[in-house]
């Protein structure tokens, strides 16, 4: 497998590990959004709380550019990044856009 499709692969199990992780009970749902044309991959919430508050929202965006990994977003307490280093993804190859350009080098990953 080459590291592209490694890449891919690593996110959508992070993000469906992430969606099966809230309470089949929760009114709120995670939904995973994989555009494997554009390599964005999303996890969002989806539902309703209290029947009165709508609840949308993104939790996780992570696109592949130019063969690294961007987190645009990450709202979650347990970092995707550290997640994918875990699993074997260099630092070098992951670049934190929530990040503004000129604080990216001060991080242990890339730039971009």
């Amino acid at each position: 497998m080459d590291k592209l499709d490694w890449y891919r692969q690593l996110i959508r199990e992070s993000l469906m590990e992430r969606a099966k992780s809230r309470s089949p009970n929760d009114p709120v749902k995670s939904e995973t959004v994989f555009d494997r044309e554009s390599d964005r991959y999303q996890l969002v919430s989806v539902g309703w709380k209290d029947s009165n508050t709508r609840i949308y929202g993104c939790v996780l965006h992570v696109d592949i550019i130019d063969g690294k990994i961007w987190v645009q977003h990450d709202g979650t307490e347990d970092a995707i990044a550290e997640q994918l280093v875990a699993k074997g993804v260099p630092k070098q190859d992951i670049v934190l856009a929530y990040h503004a350009p000129y604080l990216r080098q001060y991080t242990e990953y890339a730039v971009g």
